[in-house]
């Protein structure tokens, strides 16, 4: 049996972390769904600029978009837009089938709204009633300024993944933001059934002391903030807050571990998705990640509740002279602003396809 259906069966949700239109068209989305067990899908600006810009298959729907007399952002939302709802289609009975726990894709808000809460909280609603999909989570950053955009999203039905996390207490702050719009969605007599997963990044924590970290703690950081933010999770889906909701019919928040696909050459290629294994979690994997556990990959050990050794390690890195708290803060602001630099090159991109196929 492959692993993937192995970690399915664990109750671990397995999500691809890529979309283009080659995917969608050539049947090779459908065969992952139905081979390697995957029941949803995110996207980025940087996945989509990486799509768009290697693929001629949106030209066509560039140059109608320029003949309308569309900017590169409207014309990048349309063209996001079709791809996200036709892979939504796909999607749409492993949704049906789990009663709206699974089965769900992503599309984010402009990064440029990262720090702009009416901005982001207009956009997500724009985006969520230009879908018409009930299984389209919307990507909101969560910094100090998209955590009342979270909770307003919430309350306004709207379900959301909230995305550039990177620490226990960034997890916890995202799922305040969720618990409080469910809650108030239930004392004003709404039906609190609003999906969200939060996303909290694993590998840039490696990427990011690499050239700083002994030898013996080489890929450990990475892991050891995941158990630490996983023990987390576990103490507040057990808690009473969390259990009123859910007793009132809420759908839980599930974590989901991004940023998977291992950097470090010298190491396993599926190092993220052997040590983040657990129920009732989500694995968004890049596609190259995702065939490598098919191919190869093994489990062992799930997540322990408990947060395992992590705290040990962490203490290690501290004594080694690095700060946790900071480098959060650090990989939050980075991350926001990597994903505005995709973003900008993305516009750039369809701007001058459109000045080429202009003179085509």
């Amino acid at each position: 049996m492959k692993a993937t259906q192995l970690l399915h069966n664990l109750g671990q949700s397995i999500w691809l972390d890529n979309i283009t239109r080659e995917l969608l068209s050539t049947g090779t989305l459908q065969r992952y769904i139905d081979e390697f067990s995957v029941t949803g899908l995110t996207s980025n600006p940087t996945i989509f600029n990486h799509a768009i810009n290697s693929s001629s298959a949106y030209d066509d729907a560039i140059l109608a978009g320029l003949e309308r007399g569309k900017s590169s952002e409207e014309i990048f939302f349309d063209l996001a837009l079709e791809d996200i709802t036709r892979a939504a289609d796909l999607f749409r009975p492993v949704f049906d089938r789990t009663n709206g726990v699974d089965g769900w894709v992503s599309l984010e808000v402009s990064p440029l709204l990262a720090y702009d809460t009416a901005g982001t909280l207009a956009a997500a609603k724009d985006l969520h009633t230009r879908a018409g999909r009930p299984n389209l989570l919307i990507k909101i950053p969560g910094t100090r300024e998209g955590l009342p955009a979270i909770e307003e999203a919430i309350f306004s039905g709207i379900p959301v993944n909230v995305t550039l996390l990177f620490s226990r207490e960034q997890y916890v702050a995202a799922a305040g933001a969720f618990l409080r719009g469910i809650e108030r969605r239930i004392d004003a007599g709404l039906n609190p059934k609003t999906g969200s997963v939060a996303s909290v990044f694993i590998s840039r924590w490696d990427v990011k002391v690499k050239d700083r970290v002994p030898a013996s703690l080489r890929d450990r950081l990475g892991i050891s903030v995941a158990n630490r933010t996983y023990k987390a999770v576990r103490e507040l889906q057990s808690s009473p807050r969390w259990q009123r909701v859910y007793s009132a019919g809420a759908v839980p928040q599930r974590v989901l571990w991004a940023s998977t696909g291992t950097k470090d050459p010298k190491t396993s290629d599926v190092l993220y998705v052997k040590a983040l294994a657990a129920p009732f979690t989500v694995n968004t994997m890049p596609e190259g990640t995702l065939n490598a556990l098919a191919d190869h990959g093994e489990l062992s050990e799930i997540m322990s509740a408990d947060g395992g050794d992590c705290e040990v390690v962490l203490k290690q890195f501290s004594e080694a002279g690095f700060d946790i708290d900071a480098l959060a803060a650090q990989l939050q602001d980075e991350g926001a602003k990597g994903f505005v630099a995709s973003w900008n090159e993305l516009m750039d991109v369809i701007s001058s396809k459109c000045e080429t196929l202009q003179k085509a």
